[in-house]
Formats: C-alpha cells, structure tokens, sequence
C-alpha cells in the first residue's frame, strides 16, 4: 500500500471513527438516564440489572449470525443497518416517554431489539477497522476507539445530569436519535475496501457451517482461545460491578455526584485512551492485558472501603484508564492474528463467548446485593462486629463488600491466565494474518 493510499484509508476510517464517536456520546445519554429514571422509579437493582440483561442477551444470540453476515456483506452496509434498526429503538423509547405510555416492559423490548441490530456494528466496525489501518497503527486505532468511549463517559453523565432538569428523559433520548443520524451521515460519505480471500469458498457451505466457523478458527489457535477464556472470566466478574456501580454511588449520594463521579472515572479513561493511542501499547501486548489488570484490580477493592464519592472517583479514575489499554492490546492483537477476510466470523464468536457469561453476572448481581451482602452488612447484620468495623455498616455496605471481592477474583483469574504458556507467547506462537503496509485492495 502505498503512504498516499494508505493516508486515505486513515481518513476514512477517521472519519467513521467521527461518526461513531457522537453516537457512543448519545447512546452515555440515553444509558444515563434510563437507569436513573428505572432505579429512582422502582428502587430495585434487580430491575435495573434486567436492562442490562436485555442489552445482552440479543446481542449474544445474534453475534454468530451477525458475523456470517458481515463477511458475505460490504461492512459499511452492515454498520448501516446497524445504526439504523438502533436508532429506530431509540425514537420509539423518546416518543413513549413524551406520550407518558412507557412501562418498564417497553425499555425491555425496545432495548432487545436494538440489542439484536448491535450486534452487526461491532464485528463490522472492527473489521472494517483493520482492512483502513496499517498494522503498524492498529494498536493506535484501538486506542482511538478507546479515547471515543471515554470522552462520551465524560461528556455523557455530566450532561444527561444536566438535560435531564431542562428537556426530561424524553428529550435526553431525542437527543440520542440525532446522533445516530450523524453516524449515519458519515458512513454514506465512505467506501470500505473487501479484503482478500484466505478462506475456502463458502458458496456450497451450508449456513450453520458458516456460523461454526469462527468457533473452529478460535480453537484451532489454542493462545486466542485461551485469550477468549480470560476476557470471558474477566467480563463475568467485571459485570457485576456494572450493576452494582449505580446503586453503591446511590446509596449514600444524589444522581448528581453519581454523573460527576462517572465523569472522573472517565477523564482517567480518556488518559488511558490517549495514552493507547499515542503509546500503541507494549512490545508484547500480553503483558499489557494482564499486568494493567492486575493494577485494576487492586485498585477496585479500595472501592469498597469507605463510603466516599472521592475515594470511588480516584479508584474508577484508574480503573477507567487501564481500560482502554488492556482492551487496545487485545484488539490489536486479534486484528493481527486473524484474517482480515473472516474477522466478521471469528470477531462474531469472540464477542459471543466473552460476553456469555454477562446475563450470569446480570441476573445474580441484584439478588446477591438486595438479599445476600446488604441483609449481612445491615448495622445487625451477620457481619456487622467483623467485617463491618472495617468498611462500616448500613445501605450500600453490602454491595462495597461486593467490590472488594470483585477486585480480589480479578487478580486471581489473572495471575492463573498468566502462568498457562499457551496464553503468555500467544504473540510467538501464532503467525500474523495482516500485511505490514496495511489492508489489501
């Protein structure tokens, strides 16, 4: 590839990058304030924690059909369709809002449904992504897709908190709908190259062998197999502090400082974006997953000690910015190791496995918190004369002790990944599937 084309391709995926940034910025809108709107409603974590539930399980039972899709289609028509079924979920969500007619079953179904559109953007987008990147710069390009989800984690809390005295919830969501018109703009001004085939023909292939083939090509790579594992440990127990974050902020403060302190955590994300972006990451990029997930969880047991907005937003400041690396590397490093013309497939199946096990994670969290740690750290609770003394007693005490073992179990998973030789020399083990000048014609 020449500097002249390959600057071109850079710009494209730029400016798709632009257009992705501002959803993502919408999407913080709408996810703000929908939570809110359903735990101040409703006071449960479990309801709160069934959206998260619906935002899943679509996507998870979509992503194997998804990723045939996205290799047999131009990846900027499937990011299209994407978009457009999101947005549609989104305009009906607003205009039930406006109308006064939602119930929280809506927000289920709508959010499923959007779910189901998702899950063709990101297999499309990351493959699109590599075919518009040098290999080179594809550490940089994670981390610039990183930087976007952090600035929308600032932006997003500060300003739904804001939107939502002056325009209401509806409005918040409006708000979202417009962005993905913008997204929507951007990818009708760009063209997305087709990569070459390495693949057999997959005309006489039945569909199903089609979906199965992103799992055979995982398991036929034991160090991205054993990658996939990690993530999918990683996530299950990542996922519970993703219910539990709104409700411990809650517990002993306003939906003001819980935006203030989401917009903290995300300034440190946007300094682990920059810092992927400008770095690309280490030389082994291994050594990058697990040793900045180590740090996050340490970090996150603070979390639980006291009940102090300053202290969550400094351990969420460092806990957001080792985000963006950890996941950088590991998206760059799947880039690498896989062939660009069935990352719709094997991106697919990789999103499937490592998000699985989330639902677990969402269906338990709530009930664990309302009938297991709060009844043990109420002030007469079970462990109230330990453990209590330590971290104090009373609402939100239970979901901190939650933390504290979400931090302990992070760094246990690691340091095991770590000493399996498979996981560890991924990066010798396997060959790369990219070019060095970039993607092909």
């Amino acid at each position: 590839m020449s500097e002249e084309k390959a600057g071109g391709s850079i710009r494209v995926f730029t400016l798709i990058w632009l257009g992705q940034f501002v959803s993502l910025i919408g999407s913080g809108l709408t996810g703000f304030a929908l939570a809110v709107w359903v735990y101040l409603a409703t006071g449960s974590v479990t309801k709160l924690s069934l959206i998260m539930l619906s935002t899943a399980v679509p996507g998870i039972v979509m992503s194997p059909i998804a990723g045939v899709l996205v290799d047999r289609w131009d990846r900027r028509k499937a990011m299209i369709l994407s978009d457009s079924g999101a947005a549609f979920c989104t305009l009906a969500i607003a205009l039930l809002l406006y109308s006064g007619q939602l119930q929280i079953w809506h927000i289920y179904v709508l959010i499923s449904i959007s779910s189901a559109f998702s899950s063709f953007q990101w297999p499309a987008y990351s493959a699109a992504t590599t075919l518009l990147v040098p290999k080179k710069h594809l550490g940089r390009a994670a981390g610039m897709v990183q930087t976007a989800e952090a600035a929308s984690i600032i932006i997003s809390p500060a300003a739904a908190g804001f939107l939502l005295i002056t325009i209401e919830v509806w409005g918040v969501i409006f708000i979202d709908f417009a962005t993905f018109l913008f997204a929507l703009f951007t990818l009708s001004l760009v063209r997305v190259p087709r990569p070459r085939s390495t693949a057999p023909s997959t005309e006489k292939e039945s569909f199903l062998n089609q979906v199965a083939f992103g799992w055979k090509y995982i398991i036929a790579r034991h160090g991205l197999f054993a990658l996939l594992i990690y993530f999918a440990a990683s996530n299950f127990v990542f996922s519970f502090m993703n219910v539990l974050f709104t409700p411990l902020v809650l517990s002993f403060s306003s939906a003001a400082v819980l935006g203030t302190v989401l917009s903290v955590g995300g300034v440190g994300m946007l300094l682990g974006g920059i810092t992927m972006s400008a770095w690309g990451g280490p030389k082994r990029r291994v050594n990058g997953i697990l040793g900045f997930s180590v740090l996050s969880g340490i970090v996150l047991m603070f979390a639980g000690f006291r009940a102090s907005a300053l202290l969550i937003a400094a351990v969420f400041s460092i806990v957001f910015f080792t985000g963006p690396i950890i996941n950088g590397c590991s998206q760059a490093i799947w880039q690498t190791k896989t062939a660009p013309d069935v990352q719709g497939r094997v991106f697919s199946v990789r999103r499937m496995i490592a998000i699985s096990v989330t639902p677990i994670s969402y269906l338990t969290a709530g009930p664990l918190a309302d009938r297991v740690f709060e009844p043990l750290m109420a002030v007469d609770g079970q462990l109230a004369g330990s453990i209590g003394k330590i971290i104090g007693t009373g609402p939100g005490r239970g979901i901190a002790l939650m933390f504290i073992l979400i931090g302990v179990l992070m760094v246990l998973i690691t340091v095991l990944s770590y000493l399996y030789p498979r996981l560890r020399l991924l990066e010798d083990e396997l060959p790369d599937m990219v070019e060095d000048e970039g993607s092909s014609d």
